[in-house]
């Protein structure tokens, strides 16, 4: 690990240079053309270090990225996925009021630590291990995808179907904390619709001819919110309410949108039968229950062989490697589902994610690269 981190170290600069140049091509989730310019210049990246690239071509959102670097060739023996995202939750423009910069070893800009400096990770790892001739005897598929932060709508298949040929699967989503945890559980995460129809009538004249939508949801809302057990690793959050029309009329609609959260796989079935035997509780109402979880949980069981191994890779660097639960998702908790072997949040160390702070350390980028880099070819 010496020889990959005394080499990584001089390059900070180098590093977040590159960093900079990601952030500036900004690459908002809906935005087609925009991801799609950002992915072409991270493609270019990777055929610069002689990967085997490929663009996996979508039709509404932003083509995935393929880069494949293989150089043992024929004598690789076995696949280990890196998995991330070209796509941030920042609009077009975003960067006139939260400019890419860096200030007192803090590199800041709209999709920094989530998850740009995890791609800059990426490119340096390889770096490090051809510039010290470190030869990792598994051929290193590095997949971007384009829709992450909008449910991996397009890419889910393609991350199952590379992480079913893998021996373990590497996200370079950010530590958790300033401390640079790695991520070894995830909660499944979904969103559960409920749609309440009563019935309209004058809010004056007629009013109980009426059944108020509004009312059957805020009381639908009151008995999930019971449904809650922190101490299971079980939310349930009413996000988003829309109904009505005007102040006098009774409302004929509305509807609500529930985050749901769950640690285990089974409360999460149970969370999603409980929803659905929601009934109306106003007399005439009626009720509609769309959704459900998209997300399976990642289960510490899957990460705890792969965080031992980084843990003693960071020890030999000289640095303590802690590891979290947290309660987010990722596209790590699709390949952990398939029993893969699966460690998250190697990307950058930094803090503010999806905020207007969202900055990185820029000192941690040559650890965090020379972590990956010996993962890779450690595993």
């Amino acid at each position: 690990m010496l020889p990959l981190v005394n080499w990584l170290r001089p390059r900070e600069a180098a590093m977040t240079r590159l960093l900079g140049q990601f952030v500036r091509a900004e690459s908002p989730s809906t935005d087609k053309a925009a991801v799609d310019r950002f992915g072409r210049m991270v493609a270019a990246e990777w055929r610069r270090r002689g990967a085997k690239v490929e663009l996996l071509r979508q039709g509404v959102r932003g083509d995935h990225v393929r880069a494949e670097w293989n150089p043992s060739g024929n004598r690789a023996r076995g696949q280990i996925l890196v998995l991330g995202h070209l796509d941030t939750v920042y609009g077009l423009g975003t960067l006139a009021r939260m400019p890419s910069r860096v200030l007192r070893g803090r590199a800041y800009g709209p999709g920094a630590l989530d998850m740009k400096g995890g791609l800059a990770i990426a490119l340096f790892a390889i770096d490090a291990l051809i510039g010290t001739g470190c030869v990792p005897h598994k051929r290193i598929i590095f997949l971007w995808t384009s829709d992450e932060e909008i449910g991996s709508g397009t890419s889910r298949a393609v991350i199952e179907r590379e992480a079913g040929r893998s021996d373990a699967v590497l996200v370079l989503e950010p530590a958790s904390g300033l401390e640079g945890c790695v991520k070894t559980g995830r909660k499944g995460v979904g969103e559960i619709e409920i749609i309440a129809t009563g019935r309209a009538a004058h809010a004056g004249l007629n009013p109980e001819d009426g059944v108020n939508a509004i009312e059957e949801i805020a009381l639908q809302i009151v008995r999930i919110s019971r449904w809650n057990q922190p101490s299971r690793g079980i939310t349930v959050n009413a996000g988003v309410i829309e109904g009505g029309t005007r102040a006098n009329v009774i409302p004929e609609r509305a509807r609500v949108i529930v985050d749901v959260r769950a640690e285990r796989a089974g409360d999460m079935g149970a969370l999603e039968r409980k929803f659905r035997a929601l009934r109306p509780i106003l007399r005439g109402a009626k009720l509609q229950i769309h959704g459900g979880f998209n997300r399976p949980p990642m289960e510490r069981k899957t990460s705890a062989a792969l965080y031992a191994t980084a843990k003693a890779l960071a020890r030999d660097m000289g640095v303590t490697l802690g590891e979290a639960y947290v309660g987010g998702g990722s596209d790590g908790n699709f390949t952990a589902a398939l029993g893969v072997p699966t460690l998250d949040g190697l990307g950058a160390v930094g803090e503010g994610a999806h905020s207007p702070g969202e900055n990185i350390v820029t000192r941690a980028l040559p650890e965090r690269a020379a972590l990956l880099a010996g993962l890779m070819t450690r595993i």
